[in-house]
């Protein structure tokens, strides 16, 4: 499993050089609208998965590649698989790859916030984005459907708590998902709650890409927009991120590396694998062996064909028995 990719291009980070530091695809949810499919493995104790010098060797190498080809980055990013704050050795490899003189962020779902060695170690990233999709619990089992018994009032505990001390850049990102949590009170009440958090940025957002269950989708447009509404009367800096992020992925001249690393984290839109074929100098017969070695899957969404990692082999791999 490749430990980095892209970069790919984001609405919120610029270019931003993913960092993979879960195996695929275990986390303490299983959200319905996951755009990597159903959780293979659901668990909310921490572990170590890879050695922090594993990533920066991995990292450090990518960059390398991307500069040789004037490929720029603007984040490494912590946005694996499964939930990155699962890694025992987070902090220790953060404080590692500062020595490459790159900002760093980590997307949250925010469930192990509560733990004050997670908080500690997300201290040390210069931006870390916390997901909020609900603030009340039952809402909060419908959309991100936690592991176990977790407790929703310590997580919204600790992330009051971090947003206290943590003094870099601060986001949310709420997901609205069709007859889940698309009501008024659920968004009053979230942006009531996001309010406390004092974040620098505050992100709406609705699937762009095939999600783990087919109900999964966005509400209609006047209720994103009644959304929007809500949060910008309670919030500043307010963004609806609903838009297709476009096609610039970065590559490192090996098209099949390239292909496999993006789409086993961010699925791609055919146009997009297009793009990066012919910055690569590849063809399409290299996609469609994939596709027959089961390695890559397709899947329509919202009119598009969408192209990503078959995870469920990796992870048969990666952690036998």
């Amino acid at each position: 499993m490749e430990l980095t990719f892209g970069p790919i291009p984001s609405r919120r980070l610029g270019r931003s050089l993913g960092i993979n530091n879960i195996p695929p695809k275990i986390c303490s949810y299983a959200c319905v609208y996951c755009q990597l499919g159903n959780t293979l493995k659901m668990q909310n104790r921490r572990e170590a998965f890879y050695k922090p010098e594993e990533i920066y060797a991995a990292v450090e190498r990518r960059i390398n590649q991307l500069e040789a080809r004037g490929e720029g980055i603007d984040y490494l990013t912590f946005v694996p698989d499964g939930e990155p704050t699962l890694d025992l050795n987070l902090g220790k490899s953060i404080k590692l790859l500062k020595n490459l003189g790159k900002k760093i962020a980590v997307i949250t779902n925010s469930s192990l916030i509560y733990d004050e060695d997670v908080r500690n170690d997300l201290m040390e990233a210069d931006w870390v984005s916390l997901k909020v999709d609900a603030v009340s619990e039952k809402t909060w089992h419908k959309i991100d459907r936690p592991y176990g018994t977790m407790n929703y009032e310590k997580i919204l505990d600790g992330m009051e708590i971090f947003s206290k001390a943590y003094k870099c850049y601060l986001s949310t990102e709420t997901m609205l998902i069709k007859d889940v949590n698309d009501n008024v009170d659920e968004m009053q009440q979230a942006a009531e709650f996001i309010k406390k958090l004092n974040p620098k940025a505050v992100y709406i957002s609705v699937p762009t890409r095939p999600p783990a269950e087919e109900y999964g989708i966005p509400p209609k447009p006047d209720f994103i927009n009644k959304a929007y509404q809500i949060y910008s009367s309670k919030l500043d800096n307010v963004e609806l991120t609903i838009g297709y992020e476009g096609n610039a992925f970065a590559s490192t001249g090996n098209f099949e590396e390239d292909l496999l690393s993006i789409t086993a984290v961010h699925p791609m839109r055919k146009e997009a694998v297009d793009k990066l074929m012919q910055k690569d100098g590849a063809s399409w017969d290299v996609v469609e062996k994939l596709i027959e070695e089961k390695k890559i899957r397709t899947s329509e969404f919202a009119g598009n064909t969408f192209y990503f990692r078959n995870l469920k082999n990796i992870y048969k791999e990666e952690r036998p028995g």
